[in-house]
């Protein structure tokens, strides 16, 4: 999902602070004029005269990288990208990219093309993601391995709740329940314990796409009547992303965001067939329980030492040492202002 045209062009519309100029880097074919590979970039306003390029990404995103399905030279594809983002004039000074998968070949390259090209690297961290690989199993055959105070925790509450008969679980994917399931996911976030959304129409707006997409597993959880919990799932491509979730506190004793989860996983796993359950950004504790897997996500800030500013950056960032490389080339007059 984060790397398709319907993410990009839904976060550059309203997922988007500041005054931020979209850039849109590609390698085409010679023979047929194809795109083969692109990298979507966003360029910032310049501060204290730094000319700064990051990748089209932000706190909504929780993976960034190249787009494209290329395999044949697609390192000499990534190197004639990096070579053309660093031709151009005026230079730029700085070069952020994040969050990137450390694992995928695409991240070496990306170093390599960016070192050739005259640019100082440091790779830093970004978040933790846990996954679950469901490695072919059913939704019964997962849970049986979840650890046993959870698994006491769903049986117990969930029995509570359904003598009660208080509660109701729902899985909308679209349709008329649309606009209702996003208004009671609106009322369980305003009610939880997290911060307002930074650009209000983001999540609404993803929810609406997902469905048209066929992507949309929101999640609803009510108790007498009330919306208690809802969650954002987003089956796509054979991944199910947990991407947002959120409870009423006054309803935190009933683990009806425990159930909640407990019912969108049996969905993904025993009707969708997903091949894998990612619950995407950070190290809570509560993922450890649901997940089987845990891998980084991080970035590849570059810095241009052919221009006196990207020089002094380096040196601000990645300290003293590069002092000594930065006077070198200013004197050996290797850099443009």
């Amino acid at each position: 999902m984060f790397f398709g045209l319907p993410w990009f062009t839904h976060l550059a519309a309203s997922g988007l602070e500041g005054d931020a100029l979209l850039r849109l880097y590609g390698v085409r074919e010679k023979d047929d004029g194809n795109t083969v590979l692109m990298l979507p970039m966003r360029e910032l306003s310049a501060r204290y005269g730094v000319r700064r390029l990051e990748g089209l990404s932000n706190w909504y995103s929780s993976l960034y990288g190249i787009v494209g399905e290329v395999q044949a030279n697609r390192h000499q594809a990534i190197s004639a990208l990096v070579a053309a983002i660093a031709a151009e004039r005026p230079r730029w000074d700085v070069l952020d990219l994040h969050p990137l998968d450390p694992a995928d070949p695409s991240f070496a390259a990306l170093l390599q093309a960016l070192n050739a090209a005259g640019m100082a690297t440091q790779r830093y961290f970004c978040f933790h993601n846990w996954y679950l690989d469901v490695a072919g199993r059913c939704y019964d055959d997962y849970a049986a391995g979840l650890p046993s105070r959870l698994k006491n925790t769903l049986k117990r509450k969930g029995r509570q709740l359904e003598k009660s008969g208080r509660a109701r679980f729902d899985i909308v994917t679209g349709g008329e329940q649309l606009e209702s399931a996003i208004a009671a996911y609106e009322k369980v976030y305003a009610a939880s314990w997290k911060s307002p959304e930074p650009s209000p129409e983001f999540m609404p707006g993803l929810m609406r796409l997902c469905a048209g997409q066929g992507w949309l597993r929101l999640g609803i959880a009510t108790v007498d009547g009330e919306p208690a919990a809802a969650q954002l799932w987003i089956a796509c491509a054979g991944v199910a992303s947990i991407y947002k979730l959120a409870y009423d506190e006054r309803f935190a004793s009933l683990s009806v965001g425990s159930l909640l989860t407990e019912r969108l996983m049996r969905h993904v796993i025993d009707i969708d067939r997903v091949r894998e359950v990612d619950y995407l950004t950070g190290d809570d504790a509560y993922k450890r329980d649901w997940m089987s897997h845990s891998r980084e996500r991080c970035g590849i800030i570059a810095f241009n030492l052919r221009s006196v500013r990207g020089i002094a950056a380096a040196i601000v960032h990645l300290g003293g040492g590069w002092l000594k490389t930065g006077l070198r080339r200013l004197r050996g007059g290797a850099v443009a202002p």
